[in-house]
């Protein structure tokens, strides 16, 4: 399995709902300009987030009803929280498709179009955290305003232990989906 729990809005996807893979990317908008002589300039201009999409199988007894909640949440065209392992999205169900085949087995592909990348969010927070701090232990140490010697970078100031920032960031992840839930209950108490 690709992951082990997957979440998007209410839906906590189990057992054969889980995919055996998540399709997940996307490209950079590039401008490039050629320049005379052959010379080229490239600017980029953003990150182009792909669809994330994947499949699985909705079984049970209430199987039917679990893609009917999916198709609803899609038809609403509204954000939803989405995330699995340390990945965490705001994505819109751009499409569902399902496979009636049986009231408990009902085969379906389901695609998202990113709004945000909460866990991307939180890693440059997190880098640029550890950017300053590396930057302040340089400085109290002295070495940061010597001529002498190079900036301190953090990926060559040592070690990164990639299982702690992974963890932290799974945690980020989580508290941002919390996040999100929080101020969808919060307006949708403003207007009842």
């Amino acid at each position: 399995m690709a992951a082990t729990t997957l979440l998007l809005g209410p839906i906590l996807f189990a057992d054969f709902e889980l995919p055996s893979a998540i399709s997940w990317g996307g490209t950079q908008s590039l401008a490039t300009h050629q320049l005379p002589g052959g010379t080229r300039v490239i600017d980029a201009m953003g990150r182009d987030d792909a669809p994330i999409s994947w499949s699985g199988i909705f079984t049970g007894t209430d199987a039917s009803v679990r893609a009917h909640a999916l198709d609803l949440m899609r038809a609403e065209g509204a954000v939803w929280p989405l995330s699995w392992q340390d990945f965490s999205y705001a994505v819109a169900i751009s499409s569902f498709q399902a496979d009636y085949r049986r009231t408990n087995w009902i085969p379906y592909r389901i695609s998202c179009a990113v709004l945000q990348d909460e866990a991307s969010t939180v890693a440059q927070v997190l880098l640029s955290a550890s950017q300053d701090v590396t930057q302040d232990l340089a400085t109290a140490a002295g070495l940061s305003g010597s001529s002498a010697t190079a900036p301190v970078d953090i990926f060559t100031s040592g070690p990164i232990d990639l299982s702690i920032a992974s963890g932290l960031a799974a945690t980020a992840a989580k508290q941002a989906t919390a996040s999100f839930y929080l101020a969808r209950a919060a307006s949708n108490l403003l207007l009842e």
